[in-house]
């Protein structure tokens, strides 16, 4: 009986121990739903605040994008009219003469249509044929030697990147495309994709005034020797004269059916040439604004892509899309000789100024030489795979050529050609390079939108 009443307490102990133990886990088992759910709506939250917070942030962010682009607008302004401000207050007014002969009055004429030749009279050969016998005289009293004053191969290769200049042109549609140096004055004058043109002061280090006209990016510019004028060509199919006293264009040309893809000034300082790809190359006088004769080379069907004066006036070269560079006769206005060893279009050709080599470029990754008293190609400048040549130019003396692309770079005319330098300070292709007075510095732009210039650092 003991035993029995033993196992009976044993068993209703264990009952209720079992009782005690369900009721803790149901407990427990409760309290892990509740902090789960309460786990999960705090998730919810988080999830909530951070998508708001994403929201924001991408908001702050185009705020802060539209903010800078704001910014960078403002300080091109700023750049453009704070220089032309000063000389607003610097220069007193001058009260208005009547035009003179050669002076080019801040009246832009442009009638909208395209203009037709009204021919060569016989006071403009009788011009250009005095102005061929006096440049022929003085090319024939030159040496051989280089002139004296002019730098020589040892002071180039110790020139350097002395200066840089980002803030010429737009920001927005960078790239500066053309360059030419004022004579007789350290100012440059740029042409850039942003359609605008430049003229900056080298000494001053800002920018002088800004000549807005062009309706598409500015390919060509290129700065009259004797008066305060410059000739722009754009892809829009215009020729600009501008008078860099009044800031203002004195005539707008319409003498291509096409883009204008090259110009050169005649040695008189009354004519500018220009090419197409019309196929047409033009004569015009810049006084005027009259187109006086244009001709198409009927022998080839591919437009113009550069084209050149001879220092003597009298012939001019062309470059084609085709690779063919032309040599033609002015007052024939006939091809005189071709030269077709290139492949590809014809990217820059230059004449030297003592009037005996040319030089060609194509995109062939290679420099051509001919001496134009033989008609004949006497070196070829092998450049680098890839290497794409924007831009040639002689210096004054003829004995230095210089080389825009990848790099910038000077050769010394001579039998072998030597380099003489190269730089590679812009990060993108150099557009155009040209030589100072007597090289005694270089200048250069770029797709980078920077304006350099090189020389020795001690005359920096």
């Amino acid at each position: 009986g003991i035993n029995a009443e033993y196992g009976k307490q044993w068993y209703q102990r264990r009952v209720r121990e079992a009782v005690v133990s369900t009721q803790s886990t149901g407990d427990e088992w409760d309290a892990c739903l509740l902090h789960s759910y309460t786990l999960r709506q705090q998730l919810q939250m988080t999830r909530q605040e951070l998508s708001y917070a994403l929201y924001q942030h991408d908001a702050a962010c185009r705020v802060i994008a539209r903010q800078d682009k704001e910014v960078n607008a403002a300080r091109e302004a700023l750049a453009t009219l704070k220089p032309q401000a000063a000389i607003a207050v610097q220069q007193p007014v001058e009260p208005q003469v009547a035009p003179t002969a050669g002076r080019m009055e801040p009246m832009e004429v442009d009638s909208n249509e395209k203009q037709q030749p009204i021919g060569l009279s016989e006071d403009v050969m009788q011009s250009l044929q005095a102005t061929h016998v006096k440049l022929t005289s003085l090319r024939r009293k030159r040496g051989k030697e280089l002139p004296e004053g002019v730098a020589v191969p040892s002071q180039i290769k110790q020139y350097e990147p002395v200066s840089s200049h980002p803030g010429l042109h737009s920001a927005s549609t960078p790239g500066i495309l053309c360059l030419d140096l004022l004579p007789n004055t350290k100012r440059t004058v740029t042409g850039g994709a942003d359609k605008n043109i430049v003229l900056f002061g080298k000494e001053e280090e800002k920018i002088v005034c800004t000549l807005k006209g062009h309706t598409k990016k500015v390919t060509s510019v290129v700065a009259h020797p004797n008066e305060k004028a410059i000739v722009s060509a754009s892809p829009d199919a215009q020729i600009r004269i501008w008078d860099i006293d009044s800031e203002s264009c004195r005539h707008v040309m319409r003498v291509h059916d096409g883009p204008v893809t090259g110009l050169s000034l005649h040695p008189t300082g009354d004519y500018v040439l220009s090419s197409s790809t019309d196929q047409h190359w033009a004569f015009s006088d810049i006084h005027t604004g009259k187109l006086l004769c244009k001709v198409a080379d009927q022998s080839v069907s591919h437009g113009l892509t550069c084209c050149q004066f001879h220092p003597d006036g009298l012939i001019f070269g062309t470059g084609t899309s085709d690779s063919l560079v032309k040599i033609w006769d002015f007052k024939e206005q006939k091809s005189a000789a071709n030269f077709p060893s290139h492949s590809g279009p014809i990217s820059a050709l230059a004449f030297s100024e003592n009037g005996y080599y040319l030089a060609t470029s194509a995109d062939d990754e290679v420099v051509k030489l001919w001496d134009l008293r033989k008609l004949k190609n006497f070196k070829t400048i092998t450049l680098e795979d890839k290497y794409t040549v924007k831009s040639l130019t002689f210096d004054n003396s003829g004995h230095y050529l210089a080389v825009a692309g990848p790099d910038v770079r000077v050769y010394q005319i001579s039998k072998q050609c030597d380099l003489i330098q190269t730089w590679k300070a812009h990060t993108q292709d150099a557009t155009s390079v040209k030589f100072g007075p007597n090289v005694d510095y270089l200048a250069s732009v770029s797709n980078d939108r920077t304006l350099k210039f090189y020389s020795s650092s001690s005359s920096a």
